[in-house]
Parts: structure tokens; C-alpha cells; sequence
């Protein structure tokens, strides 16, 4: 009897044992469950930001996943598909999805995966890329660029390069000059014709049709003609958008800085004279400036602007020199003491000043392509042409090498990408990007619109032991 009971006893003893060691058991895969869950959720979304897209960071130094993977189609569906694949591959253990020896002890496989936000490059007016470029940049010392430019664009300013019409005031002293009947000599018998006045300024005045790169250009032939599709582009293509930039981010990073932005662009980017080597268009911070879609034409636009800052400067300048004054009046006394119409002298005089200051902005624009520097306010030493230049404008052009005084041709950039439209600039930055990325094996359907930094997603897991379980992670490059 004694037997037996002993046999009841260990009998209900073991099933209390049991009991509390499957409950263990049990505890300890839940526990396993979520750990592991937690690790194949870092695992796969930093597998995700591991395939950030190579070429962009060699050339800009930027961090970002496209989500076209080398395809045509750019989709987050896509980057849904790899962190899935990621997370189930992880999940599956040593023996991966074909045949297992056993059950695996957990047994989980991916539910669903969802990414809820994600930050574009180009979203917020491409604040998210700029973010970035802040980052690269932090190292930089801003304050001595922000100084240098915002002394120049005062210079600018001040000088009214940018608002005085000096195109509307010479047409107003040519107008006063049409408006004076010149006498006339019979030619025939009863036919009469008007004396041509022979102002010097025509002659200077009619070169501005040829266009300015024709008249200052060392080399016409050596000028990049490349052409692009512009409606390809990110700037002028109807573009995917995300959600923004990121809060956590922005809280580590602030707000971009439009001065790191620009010294970036110089960093990165080519123009006239400093090329950027396997670049598709040749002049890419005239292209952010003019937004054409040739180099010859965005050159040309950066020339002619430069010629109206440098005319408005040296009109200013040639209107306060008594002795060139003298030169102009004398000549236009000239001309028209032989016309016998004194009246004609003073309009005459400030339309040879206009030409003369015209012939001389010219120059300026020739020495800052050849890499010289240019006031933007002249003394009488710096000034380069004589009077008889307005008769001969092209010939009277010299090669006048060395470093000279003021700024340089990139200096003058500079005022002008600071003074271009934020959005323009912005876009036409992330164009030339585009256009350099396409130029690279593999790339050719390469959009920034397509590509983000920082992804929030919502996971879910189940096992086949019955258990589900989800979180929501945030990962990015910041």
C-alpha cells in the first residue's frame, strides 16, 4: 500500500513539475519571440539604408536609398519588398527557407511590413537634401563666406547694378537725338537727304546684337554647346513627395543654411573655366543661375548679366571723370559743328560716354573669363579702353592677363546664385545632380524624387505557435 501511495504522490508531483517547466519553456519563447523580433527589425531596416545609393555619394557626398534599385520604376513598394525579404531571411535560422531537420523553436515568419513615412530628397523644397548637405558641411566656416558674399551683394546694391536701367537711359539720349531734323544736301536734282551725324556711338551700339560671347570669347570653338531635355529633369517633371523632413532630424540638424548650401554647389559643381570633369552640361552653376538648356546659352545669359552690372558700374564711374567728359564732348563738338547743330552736342557727348562705358564693360567681362579681377567699383587706374575703342569695339578688345584688382569671375557667381530664386536654385542643383548620375553605368533613369533618408515603418510578425506581434521603428541617415 505504502507503494502506491508513493506512486500517486510522484505521480501528481511530476505533473506540477511539468506544468511549471512548460510554462517556463513557453515564457522563455515568448521572450525569445520578441528579442528576436526586435533584432531582425534593426537588422532589416538597416539592411535597407546599407543599399544607399553609391554613386551619389561619390559624387555629392549624399545618403540616400533609391527606391527604384537600379530600375525603371522608382516605388517605397519596392523598399517594402527588400525590408520583408531582409526580416523573413533573418528570421528563418541557420537552415534558411528549404528543408529543416526539426521545428524551429520560434517559427516566425513577417506579417507585414509597412512603411507609413519616409523623407524624399526634393520634399519641403528639397529642405531634406539640404539637411544633408548642412551635415557634410557643418564643417565649414560659413561665417567668413556669409561676410564675403553679403559684402559684395552690398557693393551690388549700392551701385544699383541690379535695378538702374541703363539701357532705358541711353535709348533716352538717342531719342533726343532722332527727334533733331539734321540739315539736308540735294544728292539730285530736287532730291534731298538728310547729313549722317557719324556718331561713333552707332558703330558700338550695333555690336550688342552679335551677342556678348562673340565679342569676349577667347576661343568661340572651345565653348561647350551641349544641350539637354529639361522636361526630364526634376525641375520641370511632375515629381514624387514623401513627408517631409523628418522631425528627429531636423532637431539634430536645424534648419538649412542657404550660405553652406552655395559653398557646397561651388564644391561640387563646375563652371566656365573650372569644369567638372564626366559632367554632362560643362557650365553647371551658370545653368543653376539661367536655367537654359544649353551650356552656350547659360554662359551667354551669365555674360550679358555681367556686362549690365559692369555697364552700370562704369557709367556711374566714366559720369564723374572730368577728363573723360572732356574727351566725349570734345568729339561730339566735332561732329556736329560740321552738321552746324550745336543742339546735338549734349545728347551726342552722353550717347559716346554710354558707348564708351559699354566698350570698357566688355573688357571687364574678357578679363573675368580669362580669369582676371574686375572692381565693382572702378578707379581711373583701373579703367582699360580709350575713346577711339567705340569705332572699333572688337579690335580694340586686349588680352590684359594677370590677377588685377577686385573680384574674380567666380566671386561674381557667387552674388549671382546668392541673388537667384531659392526654389530655382534648389532645383536646378538637384538637375545637374540628375543629369551626373544618368552619365554613370546603370543609372540612366536615376531620380532624386525617388530617393529618401530617413523611413519610418510598422511591423508585424506571427509564429506558428500562435503568437503576433508588431512595432513601429524609425531609421535614417541622421
Amino acid at each position: 500500500m505504502r507503494k502506491g501511495y508513493i506512486t500517486v504522490f510522484l505521480s501528481l508531483s511530476l505533473a506540477l513539475l511539468l506544468s511549471l517547466v512548460f510554462t517556463v519553456i513557453e515564457g522563455a519563447r515568448i521572450s525569445a519571440i520578441r528579442m528576436k523580433f526586435e533584432c531582425v527589425a534593426d537588422i532589416g531596416m538597416n539592411s535597407v539604408l546599407a543599399e544607399y545609393h553609391r554613386e551619389l555619394l561619390k559624387q555629392y557626398d549624399l545618403l540616400f536609398v533609391d527606391t527604384s534599385y537600379g530600375g525603371g520604376t522608382a516605388s517605397i513598394g519596392n523598399t517594402e519588398a527588400h525590408l520583408r525579404n531582409y526580416m523573413q531571411e533573418n528570421m528563418q535560422g541557420p537552415w534558411g527557407s528549404g528543408f529543416r531537420p526539426a521545428k524551429d523553436f520560434l517559427d516566425l515568419r513577417a506579417d507585414s511590413v509597412e512603411i507609413t513615412e519616409y523623407s524624399i530628397a526634393s520634399d519641403d523644397d528639397g529642405a531634406v537634401l539640404k539637411r544633408q548637405v548642412a551635415d557634410y558641411m557643418a564643417d565649414y566656416p560659413a561665417g567668413y563666406l556669409w561676410e564675403k558674399i553679403t559684402g559684395n551683394i552690398a557693393q551690388i546694391d549700392s551701385s544699383q547694378l541690379e535695378s538702374r536701367d541703363i539701357a532705358g537711359e541711353r535709348e533716352s539720349y538717342q531719342a533726343r537725338i532722332d527727334e533733331i531734323e539734321l540739315p539736308k544736301e540735294e544728292v539730285e536734282e530736287g532730291v534731298f537727304e538728310e547729313i549722317p551725324l557719324d556718331n561713333p556711338a552707332d558703330i558700338a551700339n550695333g555690336t550688342r546684337s552679335i551677342g556678348v560671347l562673340n565679342l569676349v570669347a577667347e576661343d568661340i570653338g572651345s565653348i561647350s554647346t551641349v544641350k539637354v531635355p529639361l522636361s526630364q529633369y526634376i525641375s520641370r517633371r511632375s515629381r514624387l513627395t514623401g513627408s517631409g523632413v523628418c522631425e528627429e532630424a531636423a532637431e539634430l540638424t536645424g534648419a538649412p543654411d542657404e550660405i553652406l548650401f552655395l559653398a557646397y554647389l561651388f564644391e561640387k559643381c563646375g563652371y566656365y573655366g573650372q569644369e567638372k570633369e564626366g559632367s554632362l552640361l560643362q557650365y553647371q552653376i551658370e545653368y543653376m543661375i539661367a536655367g537654359k538648356d544649353t551650356d552656350w546659352q547659360n554662359l551667354e545669359q551669365v555674360a550679358k548679366r555681367l556686362l549690365r552690372w559692369r555697364e552700370v558700374s562704369n557709367v556711374l564711374y566714366i559720369l564723374s571723370d572730368a577728363g573723360k567728359i572732356a574727351e566725349a564732348e570734345a568729339m561730339a563738338l566735332a561732329l556736329t559743328a560740321v552738321l552746324l547743330c550745336p543742339e546735338l552736342a549734349e545728347p551726342v557727348k552722353y550717347t559716346i560716354l554710354y558707348a564708351w562705358a559699354y566698350v570698357e564693360s566688355l573688357q571687364d567681362v574678357k578679363i573675368l573669363l580669362r580669369g582676371g579681377r574686375v572692381p565693382v567699383v572702378k578707379t581711373a587706374s583701373d579703367w582699360k579702353t580709350g575713346i577711339n575703342s567705340i569705332k572699333n569695339v572688337k579690335g580694340s578688345l586686349s588680352d590684359t592677363e594677370g590677377e588685377g584688382r577686385g573680384l574674380n569671375y567666380k566671386e561674381y557667381l557667387e552674388a549671382m546664385l546668392f541673388l537667384t530664386d531659392n526654389h530655382d536654385r534648389t532645383f536646378r542643383a538637384m538637375d545637374i545632380m540628375e543629369m551626373d548620375i544618368r552619365q554613370t553605368p546603370g543609372n540612366g533613369a536615376f531620380r532624386l524624387d525617388g530617393c529618401f533618408d530617413t523611413y519610418k515603418a510598422r511591423l508585424a510578425i506571427t509564429s506558428g505557435f500562435g503568437y503576433y506581434y508588431e512595432m513601429e521603428r524609425l531609421y535614417g541617415f541622421y
